[in-house]
Order: structure tokens, then C-alpha cells, then sequence
């Protein structure tokens, strides 16, 4: 036993740098997850800082698959069932098409679209509302669903960037906070095990990676829980405004990766 224990061990990434990275990463999801949405997307570009970008996607996937189950777990009574309907067939499209095109679409590309796309409606929004000119709350038809659910399964596969044409769909409606949170943990909990049998064909799940991931498992879980607490200790009103100065800074550092990765091509 004790062998075999080692063994695995021996197996895991044991770089202290890594986990100076990781660690703060995980932390970053957990709070994304626990409903300060975005912030999960600054956790990929840093652990690529000390790993590669597709080592860190494998790495990070089955943590954020138990983060979502917590998240699921806290927020088990209150989520949008019609949304749930409209966005996941346009993501199981997406995201098969993301497996699909995954060596001829260039991330940098998807990046810099669905930054810019945040950032204008992020933008817009808060204009709008601190002008007192904010629409009513409208829920957007079917072919918005289906639209925004195969951009939001696309870019989480091929840039994972699924958040924010989520949120762009479902933030005019001004569900209610906890509404809003529990629809996206059902539809990101769908979505990232849907995105398994790409990965898995893709050969990212190694030994050595699923090891990793299951040694940040206590502070995903930890790190979820958090993010859960702080969000219900805020109001509404505050909740929505930092979700948009969060979509803001997240689609400037996706605007930032394309940008730069497309002038570095």
C-alpha cells in the first residue's frame, strides 16, 4: 500500500512553482463558481505562466467538474429550467464543433471577438443603468438561446471562455442573484461534462494530470463554498454591478491574449 501510494504521489506535478500558481488559480474559479462570475477566466492564462495552456485546461477540468457540483449542491432550488431548455442544445453544437475545428480555429481570433463582445455589452449596461435608461427585464426568444448556448460551447471548448456569451444572454433578464447563479452552475455543469469524451479523445487526461487535479480537490471545494458565502452577502444591485466591472476586466484580458497572440503570429 505504501508503494502504491508513493507511486501516485511520484506521478502528481510536484513543482513548487506550480502550485504557487495553481493555488491562487483554483481559488479564482472557486469564487467564479461560487457566483462572481468571470474571474475563473484569469485562472488558464495563469497557470500557463508554469505549465502549457492545454496541461493546464486538462488539469483544471475535472476540478471545475466537482466545483460545479458544489455550486449545483448550493444552489439546488433555485435556477431557470426554461433558460437551461434555450442555451444547451447550442452548446452541445458548439462545443462539438469546437472538438471538431480545434486545430484550424485560432483561440486568438475567438479570444479577441468575445472579448471585445464583453466589453461593449458590459459597458453598455452600466451606461444605461446608472443613466436610469436600463429596459425592462426581457427574456430573449428561442434562437437567442440556441445562438448564444453554441458561442458559449464553442469558446469554452476551444478558448474556455464560456462565460460571457452566458451571461450576455441571461444577465438582461435581471434574474434574481440566486437565479442567476444556480442556472449558470446547472448549465456549466452540463457543459463540462459534456466536453469529456473531446478531451478524453484528445489524449489530455494523463496519469500525471488527473493526480494533480485530484490534490486540489479540497481547495476547489473549499475555495466554492467561499465564493457562495460571499455572493449571498451582497446585495443584488451590488452583485450585478461587480459582475459587470468583472465581465469589463475579463474581456480587456481576453481583447489583450488575442490581440497579442494574433501579432506574435
Amino acid at each position: 500500500m505504501v508503494g502504491r501510494n508513493r507511486t501516485h504521489a511520484l506521478r502528481m506535478i510536484n513543482d513548487p512553482l506550480f502550485y504557487a500558481a495553481a493555488v491562487p488559480a483554483v481559488i479564482l474559479v472557486g469564487l467564479a463558481k461560487g457566483g462572481f462570475s468571470g474571474l475563473g477566466l484569469l485562472s488558464l492564462p495563469l497557470m500557463a505562466l508554469v505549465v502549457s495552456p492545454v496541461q493546464a485546461a486538462a488539469i483544471m477540468l475535472p476540478i471545475l467538474m466537482i466545483q460545479d457540483v458544489v455550486t449545483v449542491w448550493a444552489y439546488r432550488r433555485t435556477w431557470d429550467g426554461g433558460n437551461l431548455a434555450r442555451l444547451l442544445p447550442g452548446a452541445v453544437a458548439g462545443i462539438v464543433l469546437g472538438w471538431a475545428l480545434a486545430a484550424k480555429v485560432s483561440d486568438h481570433a475567438v479570444e479577441l471577438v468575445i472579448g471585445l463582445v464583453s466589453i461593449t455589452f458590459a459597458i453598455r449596461r452600466m451606461v444605461l443603468e446608472r443613466g436610469g435608461r436600463l429596459p425592462p427585464p426581457s427574456r430573449p426568444g428561442r434562437l437567442a438561446g440556441w445562438f448564444w448556448g453554441t458561442v458559449s460551447g464553442f469558446t469554452s471548448m476551444v478558448a474556455h471562455a464560456g462565460g460571457p456569451p452566458f451571461q450576455v444572454y441571461v444577465m438582461p433578464q435581471r434574474l434574481p442573484r440566486e437565479v442567476f447563479v444556480g442556472t449558470g452552475a446547472w448549465f456549466f455543469l452540463a457543459v463540462n461534462w459534456i466536453k469529456v469524451p473531446p478531451y478524453l479523445a484528445l489524449g489530455q487526461f494523463t496519469a500525471q494530470n488527473l493526480s494533480t487535479s485530484l490534490a486540489l480537490f479540497p481547495l476547489a471545494i473549499a475555495a466554492t463554498y467561499a465564493g457562495v458565502w460571499l455572493v449571498r452577502r451582497v446585495p443584488t444591485k451590488g452583485f450585478y454591478t461587480a459582475v459587470y466591472v468583472l465581465l469589463v476586466g475579463v474581456g480587456g484580458r481576453l481583447v489583450w491574449e488575442g490581440v497579442t497572440g494574433l501579432i506574435g503570429r
